[in-house]
């Protein structure tokens, strides 16, 4: 699936959105793009820790995942996730291990945390709204 790649000035409009319409962003990008992004390295997803939770970061688009592929994340790569496969294995495996997700967290870790069935929910609103399926 190709995906049209963002300009510099639209990157930046975006990252200066707040955490609800960064949210707000991923959900309309995810569900017309048909995929997910998260960062990998040799051990699997990356993760982030908020004070009461162990969360996978998701980003709407390669450009944000990539962006935060510096210093301790530096050999991490972006990779996309198809919502089909996200709905299928990622939300019941994230439920299994008690993980919850922040949602297009922008470069000061700051982002939206919900749990995989809120996310799901959201993303089938979402695909509602737009008329997809």
């Amino acid at each position: 699936m190709s995906t049209t790649p963002l300009s510099t000035e639209q990157i930046d409009t975006i990252l200066q959105y707040d955490a609800e319409k960064r949210c707000q962003y991923l959900l309309k990008e995810v569900t017309s793009q048909g995929q997910i992004w998260i960062l990998t390295d040799e051990h699997g997803c990356v993760m982030l820790n908020s004070e009461d939770e162990d969360c996978v970061p998701i980003w709407p688009n390669q450009e944000f995942a990539q962006a935060w592929a510096t210093g301790d994340w530096a050999e991490c790569k972006p990779e996309s996730i198809s919502i089909n496969k996200w709905h299928s294995r990622w939300t019941p495996g994230l439920e299994d291990d008690e993980l919850a997700i922040v949602v297009f967290p922008n470069l000061d870790q700051e982002g939206i945390i919900l749990y995989p069935d809120e996310l799901d929910d959201a993303l089938r609103q979402q695909s509602k709204k737009s008329g997809k399926r």
